[in-house]
């Protein structure tokens, strides 16, 4: 499937990759704002990035054990997004409790935007943070992150409307641009003594910021 083939097809509500496809492009079906279900067919081996970008009706995701590669923001702001689940016999890729990581559990790639709950304790494996993984989790009040991670990726946090309070730990050495733009309700930030560098636009739109 082409790079954008389905780009903007707001009508579309349901689509069936059958099992002759090997490759979803990039932005495939962006902004495919009606799409409620996909059934990724056994073949598929790559999902480009941006594949399913604000697709803001998708409810759910299987990722077959076919894949091998899940391109950079494949599901960002897909609001209505509540569980990607990934075959136990994906060989890259695993999930937990909905949430997309790699297959050693060391690179949390995607919390889908469409849970509803208020906390999340990210788990001990996990020493990076990708880039875009909360984008748009407007549910969340708090993200715990632990001593095991040691990067967080671009817009990591981006538009987390609820999110009031984060501690980054001592282990967190790198971040990336833009990780907490627009989180309006964050009021206090601790930063960890091994970051050396605040990126840009990292707290831009933070309006509620106040320590």
């Amino acid at each position: 499937i082409g790079v954008d083939a389905f780009g903007g097809c707001s009508s579309l509500t349901s689509i069936t990759i059958p099992d002759s496809v090997t490759s979803i492009g990039e932005a495939a079906f962006d902004s495919c704002s009606s799409l409620t279900s996909v059934t990724i067919g056994n073949s598929v081996t790559s999902i480009g990035g941006g594949a399913f970008d604000s697709c803001i009706s998708l409810t759910s995701v299987t990722i077959p054990d076919s894949v091998t590669s899940i391109g950079y923001y494949a599901f960002r702001v897909c609001t209505s997004l509540t569980s990607i689940t990934v075959d136990a016999g994906n060989s890259n890729y695993s999930s937990v409790d909905g949430v997309l990581f790699n297959k050693l559990q060391t690179l949390l790639i995607q919390y889908p935007a469409g849970i509803l709950d208020n906390a999340y304790t990210i788990p001990d494996s996990v020493t990076s943070i990708g880039g875009y993984a909360f984008t748009n989790c407007t549910s969340l009040t708090s993200v715990t992150i632990p001593d095991s991670v040691t990067s967080i990726g671009v817009s990591a946090f981006y538009y987390c409307t609820n999110l009031t309070s984060i501690t980054i730990t001592d282990g967190v050495t790198s971040m990336g641009d833009s990780v907490f733009v627009a989180c309006s309700s964050l009021t206090s930030v601790v930063i960890g003594n091994s970051v050396t560098t605040i990126k840009w636009e990292t707290f831009v739109f933070c309006s509620a910021l106040t320590s």
